[in-house]
């Protein structure tokens, strides 16, 4: 435990609403596989009418407004990992595919990831479904997975889908698992997609947008989009999603993660001073992430360990590249096993989220 870098609670929460529960749940079995977010967009779209929002659709962007939408904004991803076939019973990472990440455009992905990723999806269950309507297509299990050498690319083996065309996406079969600790499944980024449209149930007048292809680095452009068709600047963004730590006592070691900055820009520091205040009014313990990969970077440095990253997230890559003309901050819940069919996020993390977003709704 760092804690020089983490703000303790002065109380702790404990349980979630049984409709945000039921929310989770019904979300996390839709489909929404990078690059093919379209029919999980329809099922947010029945959702979010159904608490009060409206709701307009532009390329890679669902937008939900309340009767003052410009009083609190907040930003969640909807695309999950997946895979999507490429050729006869061949299957590739989604988010490779989307992001146009292959050495034949010199934007290869690195071999260590995917030396990561080889293994981590061994026989998991699959299922294929039409990117429109979220038709079902046939199931499948995921038997093995290499580097092609011709193409430096992660090519995975799946039985059962040989009958598919190229171009349909496959998803990972996924439930929600509560645990006495914490949710689990594959959360990143449905966790929070489900907060936004619970906040809506509760009675929130602002806007939340979801964005697609942020795990291909592609959401930012459809949000920054939407900022240059609508004019007027904002310090109100606020980007929401997990945040990942090796395991799940370090997770628990905070509810709550902010940021000062990321590998692409710093955040806006008047609205991350709002939330440590509402932090700390509600009692809810929080960690810069920031200053955890700082404290990181200086352990392992002395230890002669590579050093890590800032990370990059969407908040970071629109600040950058907006000009000044959208400015915000992020609010994230910490887990473990990112990026995997067993993310883990504490249920007091979850319930201290819910709790903040309902305080900055009223506000």
């Amino acid at each position: 435990m760092i804690s020089s870098v983490i703000h303790p609670a002065t109380h702790v929460s404990s349980g979630l609403p049984e409709s945000f529960i039921e929310l989770l749940r019904t979300l996390i079995r839709s489909p929404s596989v990078v690059g093919a977010e379209h029919s999980f967009f329809r099922v947010l779209q029945r959702e979010l009418e159904e608490r009060g929002a409206k709701v307009t659709w532009y390329e890679g962007l669902l937008v939900a407004q309340g009767s003052n939408p410009d009083s609190c904004m907040f930003s969640a991803h909807i695309d999950r990992h997946g895979l999507v076939c490429t050729g006869p019973n061949e299957f590739q990472y989604a988010a490779f595919v989307a992001g146009a990440r292959s050495d034949l455009l010199g934007n290869s992905v690195s071999e260590s990831l995917m030396q990561k990723i080889v293994n981590r999806f061994d026989a998991e269950e699959v299922y294929a479904f039409e990117p429109w309507s979220g038709a079902y297509r046939g199931r499948g299990k995921i038997t093995g997975a290499y580097i092609c050498e011709f193409r430096n690319n992660l090519i995975f083996q799946v039985e059962g889908l040989d009958h598919l065309v190229a171009g349909t996406p496959v998803a990972f079969t996924d439930k929600l698992i509560m645990t006495d600790e914490a949710l689990v499944g594959q959360l990143d980024n449905v966790l929070t997609t489900a907060a936004l449209v619970h906040l809506f149930e509760q009675g929130f007048q602002g806007t939340a947008f979801f964005t697609a292809q942020e795990e291909a680095g592609k959401s930012w452009r459809y949000l920054l989009e939407w900022f240059r068709r609508f004019g007027g600047s904002t310090n109100q963004l606020i980007v929401v999603d997990t945040s990942p730590y090796p395991d799940l006592v370090t997770a628990k070691q905070q509810q709550l993660v902010l940021r000062n900055k990321d590998a692409n820009a710093s955040f806006n520091a008047e609205l991350n001073k709002q939330l440590v205040d509402i932090c700390q009014h509600l009692g809810c313990s929080f960690q810069f992430k920031d200053e955890y990969v700082t404290e990181q970077n200086r352990l392992h440095e002395l230890r002669g360990e590579p050093l890590s990253s800032y990370g990059s997230t969407e908040m970071g890559r629109i600040i950058a590249a907006s000009n000044g003309l959208v400015d915000g901050t992020t609010l994230q819940i910490p887990s473990s096993g990112y990026h995997t069919m067993s993310e883990s996020a504490p249920l007091e993390s979850v319930q201290a989220f819910l709790a903040i977003l309902q305080h900055l709704a009223v506000d």
